[in-house]
């Protein structure tokens, strides 16, 4: 048996309870404190980290008599950020000074900023880390812990996609409670995507459930798709870069003619990711976004759901772009008339579908954005 303090994000009841696979009723917790430390948020993240600082008291969860099973999923989750444990002394409320274990970065790992603040926290990031930490342990006994720790921040953008898609209004012909009954769910695979899989049925339409069916899906996330349009100079940009899911599939022209493309991080608006798309792919300002439509691109095999604008902006002013050597980017663009655009769409050159389709609304719309 263990006794650990948890001074994060795993103070969070629900969170510490599904990697432990426990009730919290189950748990012996109690607050406590650890001296000569504080609790500050790291840059860039949206978790914590301890320091040791004489000036401040860690305020935490003292959890006792954790199993070996337990520790064992908690350094799953912990682990694969270069997290361990080490020994303290905390103080309980009552003034009782217990041994426990606590989770340290490793020096220097982590660039803290100001006080971490924990129902802060809950408010904003909560319900993404449950359901990313659902996918996460999920994986225990097949992948370890530094394998999935590469795949977080994919995780991450799956997880805030989820919940976006959550909270978009119901079907009003279908109650999902009803009329879909889930056997058996499988996270099948993990890398930069994931592939789930399903053993259910539906309602169809005579009122009957359909037969058990197995159906997989290559879940994505949330991504915002801009096509940079110069109404002054009747112009557009394209950007061309290899797609690697496209030569998997046989396509002998892998090298693709796009919009600019990007997911959505996680606390990001599609609107301010597009623009920070322009910005990293084409180095384009844009001074405007058009919302052209928000759809599944492909319903019957994807979960990835796309946000399309045309974006306005001055194509003759173009940064460096290019994009992000760290995510294994190599991409080109060129500005082309807006007559040239529509020759190629009606002699169906283009084989991204989300470029049709803002090409085919700015056919539409392209009158109104001239004059204004």
């Amino acid at each position: 048996m263990a006794d650990l303090f948890f001074y994060g994000t795993l103070r969070y009841a629900p969170l510490l309870e599904l990697v432990l696979g426990r009730s919290g009723a189950d748990l012996d917790a109690r607050e406590a404190s650890l001296a000569g430390h504080g609790i500050f948020a790291v840059q860039g993240q949206i978790f914590p980290a301890i320091e040791e600082r004489s000036d401040h008291v860690a305020q935490g969860v003292l959890v006792r008599g954790l199993s070996k099973e337990g520790v064992t999923a908690l350094n799953f989750y912990e682990g694969g950020f270069d997290y361990d444990l080490k020994d303290v002394a905390v103080i309980t409320l009552d003034g009782q000074e217990v041994a426990a274990q606590v989770y340290f970065p490793e020096p220097g790992l982590w660039k803290t900023e100001d006080a971490w603040d924990l129902q802060g926290w809950i408010s904003e990031w909560g319900a993404l880390t449950l359901r990313a930490a659902q996918e996460v342990m999920s994986y225990q006994g097949r992948m370890s812990a530094a394998e999935v720790a590469t795949c977080f921040p994919s995780i991450r953008i799956r997880a805030a996609a989820w919940l976006a898609a959550q909270a978009r209004s119901g079907d009003s012909d279908h109650d999902l409670s009803k009329d879909v009954v889930v056997h058996n769910h499988k996270r099948a695979h993990l890398n930069f995507f994931a592939m789930e899989e399903m053993d259910l049925q539906y309602r169809r339409y005579d009122g009957s459930l359909s037969p058990v069916i197995n159906r997989a899906a290559a879940l994505v996330g949330h991504a915002a798709v801009v096509l940079p349009y110069d109404p002054v100079r009747d112009e557009v940009l394209l950007v061309e870069q290899f797609r690697a899911a496209t030569y998997i599939a046989g396509e002998q022209r892998p090298w693709m003619w796009e919009p600019v493309s990007g997911l959505i991080d996680p606390g990001e608006t599609a609107e301010q990711a597009a623009r920070r798309e322009a910005m990293e792919e084409a180095g384009v300002t844009l001074s405007a976004l058009e919302p052209v439509a928000q759809v599944y691109p492909s319903s019957g095999a994807s979960g990835e759901f796309i946000h399309i604008f045309v974006g306005v902006g001055d194509l003759t002013k173009c940064g460096a772009g290019g994009g992000l050597a760290a995510e294994g980017e190599d991409i080109r663009s060129k500005i082309i008339g807006f007559d040239e655009l529509m020759a190629e769409i009606d002699a169906q050159s283009f084989l991204d579908m989300p470029l049709v389709t803002a090409a085919l609304w700015l056919a539409r719309h392209r009158a109104r954005l001239r004059d204004g």
